[in-house]
């Protein structure tokens, strides 16, 4: 329409023109305002349908809110309903008790522990502090329960070892002959040398034992867990005292029945040395099944029940092990602190070493801060044991020097002494190692086989110096030497066929063999001296009487007949007394004693066949001839074989 009018207008005059645009103008603008007049109105009606729509969204979004609420509480509720049911579950099992299921009852336990925890931290329930309470009131009765029951399962498994059990444990070499104290087949020697030598105690620290089973594999695991549990709670200490009450019972009863004894310092001191003897070689072997198989068996089973807790596994196995411990070690004790004596050095010995096989063997079971005390007492032993050893074999040096006894050996053979010594030095060469280990210890810097030999030989001198003085008890030079010939005789031999000879060496044996020589030489020229000069020449002059013979067995009247028989008569009367009494002596060596007849013969008999020779036919032609010339060569031979016998005779021993 502006279009037609803008094409009309075109005829129109200026004017006219502007006219009608402003009539157009006018007429644009009244549209206008309609259409703003009609958008207002519709903008009037929106607002007010909002205004009246607005109610309803605010109902439907809290309804939503609530819808959503709703399912958020009943979420809740259900997780709340389970713990209030799991809790029921678990007061059920707990008020079942354990012994019929004591997986469900552990389990049971985890759960109260579980609800305890989440109420606790859910405190803003009505009844959070209730059942609180009342789960915490049944765990303390539930742990109560399981205290019994850990006493009770432990109790029934937990029993006494026979001998006979702990001996198959051993190896074969050290299984125990049976009917000997303590089923110990060593107990009962009284030399030590018997039940010694250095190759077992090798063996033994190589040997397999077998530690016992002392609680059954298949209940340690439940032991295990009910510990577990205790500890959790709290009831460590019950754990510890049940645990040491029900074990250390069963171990000393073991020991008990092995034979092992608690003895005080003053029982030991009462002993007689055969019985002590006895009981310490007992003791070596109580010693050897205790750590190796008691204790170390012991060890384990703790170990495993307190799986986790190494320190109170370390402290409950140390109070179940110390009074047991505490009986061993006070005997050794005792022993070590008793008066000291010469025949002690072996035990003591004996003692010491197996308290050096079993020392790696004692660290390692009694590992740990609670076992301290407990190592510290076996090492302590130990050293006590080393020093007394150390301080008696010092004192028997001195003790064979300035022995006194007045034992008499009035045949003259070996004397009980030297012996004694000779055996005492032969048993100190099983134990080399043992010793030069002493000497080490004491005697630092100095090379310990010296050390061996220079004692050894200075023992041996104090027995020369001793049995020196022991030979002039006899009013018979003769049998002083005989004395010493035998005794340094046997000194030598024993050198020679034992370890000593390496030490001594060859020539302290070459020396004291020279030394027997000399004293059987003196012994030829004190016995025989006199009796060889009845047989001689000197002296056979003329006495004026009766028929002579000449010297050199002619006819002459240069020796008497009463002279040559009152020399035979004499000869008769020494030789019977010789024989009598040198027939009570001893010459123990066979050897020695054939030697030291023939010694004799050959100077003997040849005189006798000259003299008898020479100046018999002088006494053979008068009367009674038998009654001067009584004996032969033959019979004097014969006779000689009957001197050193140690014959008993009826009259008085000289």
């Amino acid at each position: 329409m502006v279009v037609m009018g803008v094409t009309g207008m075109e005829s129109l005059s200026l004017s006219e023109k502007a006219a009608k645009m402003r009539e157009s103008l006018q007429k644009s603008q009244t549209i206008t305002d309609n259409v703003v007049t009609i958008l207002g109105s519709f903008d009037h009606r929106l607002s007010a349908l909002e205004t009246a729509m607005r109610p309803t969204q605010i109902r439907t979004h809290a309804i939503r809110k609530a819808h959503e609420n709703i399912d958020k509480t009943l979420k809740a509720a259900e997780v709340i309903l389970a713990q209030f049911d799991l809790s029921r579950q678990a007061e059920s099992k707990i008020l079942r008790g354990p012994h019929e299921d004591l997986e469900s009852y552990l389990e049971a336990i985890d759960q109260l522990r579980s609800n305890i925890s989440y109420f606790s931290s859910n405190k803003g329930f009505k009844n959070s502090e209730g059942v609180i309470n009342n789960a915490n009131t049944l765990l303390v009765k539930a742990i109560s329960k399981l205290e019994d029951e850990f006493k009770q399962l432990l109790a029934s498994y937990s029993k006494p070892l026979e001998p006979d059990r702990l001996f198959e444990c051993l190896p074969n070499s050290m299984r125990p002959s049976s009917g000997s104290p303590g089923h110990n087949g060593d107990s009962s020697h009284k030399s030590p040398s018997n039940h010694h030598s250095e190759q077992p105690n090798g063996d033994a620290e190589t040997a397999v034992f077998t530690p016992p089973t002392l609680i059954p594999p298949r209940i340690l695991p439940l032991l295990h867990d009910l510990a577990q549990q205790m500890v959790q709670a709290g009831h460590q200490q019950q754990l510890q005292r049940i645990y040491r009450d029900t074990r250390s019972t069963v171990l000393e009863e073991s020991l008990r029945k092995l034979g092992v004894e608690k003895l005080s310092k003053d029982d030991v001191q009462k002993m007689q040395w055969e019985v002590l003897e006895a009981k310490i070689g007992n003791w070596i072997h109580f010693m050897r099944i205790a750590v190796k198989l008691l204790f170390a068996g012991e060890r384990k089973v703790c170990d495993q029940i307190f799986e986790g807790f190494d320190s109170l596994s370390d402290q409950c196995f140390a109070e179940v092990t110390a009074s047991s411990v505490t009986v061993l070690l006070s005997f050794g004790d005792a022993i070590a602190k008793s008066k000291r004596s010469p025949e002690k050095l072996f035990v003591l010995l004996d003692m010491y070493e197996i308290m050096r096989e079993l020392h790696s063997e004692i660290e390692s079971v009694f590992k740990g801060k609670a076992c301290t005390e407990i190592r510290e007492s076996a090492l302590g032993l130990t050293k006590r044991l080393a020093q007394t050893a150390q301080e008696t074999f010092g004192d028997f040096e001195e003790a064979v020097e300035k022995d006194a006894t007045k034992t008499a050996v009035l045949d003259g053979t070996v004397h009980p002494l030297t012996s004694y010594v000779i055996n005492y030095v032969k048993f100190l060469f099983d134990y080399q190692s043992t010793l030069k280990q002493l000497f080490q210890e004491f005697e630092n810097g100095t090379e310990s086989d010296s050390q061996l030999a220079s004692v050894t030989m200075r023992i041996m001198q104090a027995l020369q110096t001793n049995l020196d003085g022991k030979s002039k008890q006899y009013k018979d030079p003769a049998l002083t030497h005989l004395f010493l010939m035998n005794n340094i005789h046997y000194m030598v031999r024993s050198v020679r066929r034992s370890e000593a000879k390496d030490l001594l060496g060859d020539d302290w044996v070459q020396r004291h063999r020279r030394i027997v020589q000399q004293h059987a030489n003196q012994y030829k020229r004190t016995a025989w001296a006199k009796i060889l000069q009845c047989l001689s020449v000197q002296g056979l002059t003329s006495s004026g009487g009766g028929g002579s013979v000449a010297t050199d067995g002619g006819n002459s009247s240069g020796v008497s007949r009463a002279l040559i028989k009152d020399r035979f008569k004499l000869f008769n009367i020494q030789f019977e007394e010789l024989h009598q009494k040198q027939s009570q002596w001893t010459v123990p060596d066979t050897e020695l004693r054939e030697s030291l007849r023939l010694a004799v013969a050959e100077v003997l008999l040849p005189a006798y066949r000259s003299f008898v020779k020479r100046f018999g036919p002088l006494v053979e032609n008068g009367k009674n001839p038998q009654k001067y010339i009584r004996y032969s060569a033959e019979d004097l031979e014969r006779m000689l074989g009957e001197f050193f016998e140690g014959k008993t005779l009826n009259e008085p021993k000289r």
